[in-house]
């Protein structure tokens, strides 16, 4: 079976193809209330429905953010926590997953605006102390074209697995504030040899992004985060976003995210694991924000404010991926849904879901937050998000609402 990944989770390509079915069929039968927020904007319907067909489909909660010729159109629905009847806050905090990605690949991008980083040179003028292969790229770590192991592990042809670092189970949920550092996420994928020659096929790693970041940190002297905040969070006034390194915390108000696992003998049991140590995706996907704060970042990088034209061209500049109707830039996702192509940024870790999508020249902006009962081994991230996929993109993106 062929397998591909959705947002860092290895998914069988005959699984995505069945969810796909199954969520959009659940989702055109409608069902019955359980409360809607709606924060700003006109009454605008079929959004209300469509995210309460998302929730009564088993999502927990969600808040969307939605601007187009309408205007700015904010909601949410569902609940904060399980059981609970206070629905998720459309200013709520989350933990945005690999939309982090596109945060360290705009700042890897205007160090080559400066000349400071090369995009095509290798990644080992930078980082001389990992020993890597000459032929990787900074672009083949953008785009996931290195073949650097993942250390959160690999699928090979053939179905054979290979794990990493410890991220899902029982094993992961004992372990959930462990700390590790990005030297040792790298050194642990440097440990497995390559996947494939670089430049020679794609494979997502997040240890493309760890590198990224060490590279980031190298060249500037500096934390990434003190990089962050210069370039991207104090110019653009995002006081909501945040890299969290380590810490567990996450800024109120936000919603919880849920972890279901096998405790052993066929026993379940349900977590609340919306606090953890991120350390272990690291670069790859340990940043948190706001549905507004990404609104203001996406709209500032496709409107060119934040790298000039050329940059910005090469970092939507689609390479094919195993998903037919996705392709990979630097950072972001170049996506067919359907009615034209779009940009994306999607992201995902244990109870969170993100999605960000923009037409090429901004004009339509959606940012979304999920959150959910994840569930060890049952794909419920990917599912989470091809529901939100299905419904969303057709409401907002391809002009279906009313």
């Amino acid at each position: 079976m062929r397998t591909i990944r959705d947002n860092g989770i290895r998914v069988p390509r005959a699984f995505r193809r069945v969810a796909v079915t199954a969520l959009a069929a659940a989702l055109l039968t409608g069902a019955g209330a359980t409360g809607m927020a709606v924060a700003d904007g006109a009454d605008r319907p079929q959004l209300r429905k469509a995210l309460q067909d998302i929730v009564d489909a088993g999502i927990t909660g969600i808040q969307l953010r939605v601007h187009d010729q309408h205007g700015e159109w904010v909601g949410s629905a569902g609940a904060s926590e399980l059981g609970g009847a206070e629905q998720p806050s459309t200013d709520g905090h989350f933990r945005i997953g690999s939309t982090t990605k596109t945060f360290y690949s705009t700042v890897v991008l205007q160090l080559v605006g400066e000349g400071r980083i090369g995009l095509d040179a290798p990644a080992a003028d930078y980082l001389p102390e990992f020993d890597l292969d000459r032929q990787i790229t900074v672009r083949m770590l953008l785009q996931h074209t290195s073949g650097v192991y993942d250390h959160t592990g690999e699928y090979f042809p053939g179905g054979r697995y290979e794990p990493g670092i410890p991220w899902q189970g029982k094993e992961w949920v004992d372990n959930r504030f462990h700390t590790y550092t990005p030297e040792e996420l790298v050194r642990l994928s440097l440990s497995k040899g390559p996947k494939f020659v670089p430049g020679t096929d794609w494979s997502y790693s997040n240890t493309n992004y760890v590198l990224a970041k060490l590279m980031i940190e190298k060249v500037t002297g500096r934390s990434f985060a003190e990089e962050l905040a210069t370039r991207i969070l104090r110019p653009l006034g995002l006081r909501n976003t945040v890299t969290p390194e380590y810490s567990p915390e996450i800024a109120e108000p936000h919603a919880h995210g849920y972890y279901k696992y096998d405790v052993g003998a066929g026993q379940w049991t349900t977590v609340d694991v919306t606090r953890q140590n991120p350390s272990w995706i690291s670069a790859g996907g340990d940043m948190i924000s706001t549905t507004a704060d990404l609104h203001t970042f996406f709209s500032a990088l496709v409107g060119g404010k934040l790298l000039p034209a050329a940059l910005l061209t090469e970092m939507t500049k689609a390479h094919p991926t195993p998903d037919p109707k996705m392709s990979y830039g630097l950072g972001l996702q170049v996506r067919d849904v359907g009615c034209g192509t779009v940009l994306s940024s999607d992201g995902g870790v244990q109870g969170y879901g993100t999605l960000v999508y923009s037409t090429p020249d901004g004009g339509t902006t959606m940012e979304a937050s999920l959150t959910y009962v994840d569930a060890d081994q049952k794909n419920a991230p990917v599912q989470a998000q091809l529901m939100a996929k299905v419904r969303l993109t057709g409401e907002v993106l391809c002009g279906e609402q009313a």
